[in-house]
């Protein structure tokens, strides 16, 4: 049995419902969005057809549920939340709540799974992570440049024009780390962004990979990066100046505009692509950001299982030109040649999806992986035959801030 009741009892912020310290999903925005905790079913799978092995999965779920949804809004009744992994061997999982709640323009609402009572007080307090240590990832710092500097002489060469290059490192809690205590800290200082958490990989992403709602489909596009070089030297208006003026950043920007328009064209007749980016300024740094949006052609039935739904949608899109790099399978070969450490489920798809095929899925930047008093934080920057090594590793220095600043808040 599946039941969504709107409730007034309910916080007004999704997060400060979740109950315990492990085990939380969450995909939140601006206090709009859904959270959830207990697991009712799970799977984890790899490979290239990863993301149609769950959503068979989900669908086989979906015919067995009895549903009594008396919300119908965007997240009410039967939902999974969904973190695909970056490279097919490594792992993509698929958790189904036992209890979501979710805030819809002001409106909250409770949605319970197998027969469960909802607990919608925190059952134990958030505890800080106490003292924290930091030490080099798969590589330090000094390997990462190195790295580069090979991507950019590649680059120069020929036969691609763009690789995205990750960095990561290890940060240990002194107490194995609760989940909320990330969570929270990062959605009160990126509340623009959609703070995420599924199986331990929590981060706040600002790149909305694909939303899809009935025919209706929007996808925000995030390459080029800039960032004060000193505190006060610069107003935000004039790093988003620099920005919008930079034909690095540009060239960038329009690998990754190009990559995603072209696969939603083979799916949808209308696509729409601005024009030009706007800057978007985030409390550490500012991007180049295009909304595109498209409609899909109408359907009989909509299901999870559907070649247009919105996991459907997010695996074509993946991995954009802002996360892989163009043409996307010499930047695959070279992210294998000169990246030392697995991605894991960065840089993939992360967000929800239910049983008609509607979700949202964001790309899970700005995060980390937990596992009890280890937090792997990793961070990205794309690479042109333009690009300067050192440069680059500052941005991916930059761009693991919010995580950081999170875990010492």
């Amino acid at each position: 049995m599946v039941a969504s009741r709107f409730l007034d009892t309910l916080p007004s912020d999704p997060l400060a419902a979740l109950p315990e310290p492990t085990g939380t999903m969450s995909f939140v925005s601006g206090g709009d969005g859904l959270v959830g905790w207990g697991e009712y079913a799970r799977i984890g799978v790899s490979g290239p057809d990863a993301a149609d092995r769950i959503a068979q999965w989900w669908a086989g779920l979906c015919d067995g549920f009895e549903v009594d949804d008396a919300v119908g809004l965007s997240g009410s009744g039967p939902v999974v939340f969904v973190s695909l992994a970056f490279s097919p061997g490594d792992e993509s999982v698929a958790v189904v709540p036992r209890t979501v709640v979710g805030s819809r323009d002001g409106r909250r609402f409770c949605t319970t799974v197998g027969g469960t009572e909802a607990l919608l007080t925190p059952s134990t307090p958030v505890r800080a992570p106490g003292r924290i240590s930091y030490h080099d990832g798969s590589q330090p710092v000094t390997e990462f440049v190195a790295a580069v500097g090979a991507a950019v002489g590649r680059i120069r060469a020929g036969g691609l024009r763009k690789v995205v290059l990750a960095h990561d490192l290890i940060a240990c809690t002194e107490f194995p780390l609760d989940e909320r205590h990330l969570l929270t800290r990062l959605a009160a200082a990126y509340p623009t962004c959609w703070t995420f958490a599924v199986d331990g990989l929590i981060g706040a992403s600002p790149e909305m990979l694909l939303r899809r709602h009935g025919r209706k489909v929007s996808s925000r596009v995030l390459a080029g990066t800039a960032w004060p070089e000193h505190a006060g030297e610069h107003t935000a208006g004039t790093v988003a100046t620099h920005l919008l003026g930079s034909g690095k950043d540009l060239a960038e920007h329009s690998y990754a505009v190009d990559s995603v328009a072209e696969v939603l064209r083979q799916v949808a007749p209308d696509v729409r692509v601005p024009r030009a980016p706007r800057a978007l300024p985030l409390a550490n740094l500012t991007h180049l950001v295009t909304d595109i949006t498209a409609r899909l052609p109408s359907e009989r039935r909509r299901t999870p299982a559907s070649p247009s739904s919105a996991l459907a949608l997010a695996a074509r899109l993946h991995p954009t030109a802002a996360v892989g790099g163009t043409p996307r399978s010499a930047a695959l070969e070279l992210i294998h040649t000169l990246e030392p450490g697995s991605r894991g489920r960065y840089a993939a798809p992360v967000g929800w999806l239910d049983a008609h095929g509607d979700g949202e899925f964001a790309i899970a930047l700005r995060c980390a992986q937990i596992q009890g008093d280890q937090v792997r934080l990793i961070a990205g920057c794309g690479i042109v035959a333009d690009s300067d090594p050192q440069t680059e590793a500052r941005e991916a220095q930059v761009k693991m801030i919010p995580v950081r600043d999170a875990l010492e808040g």
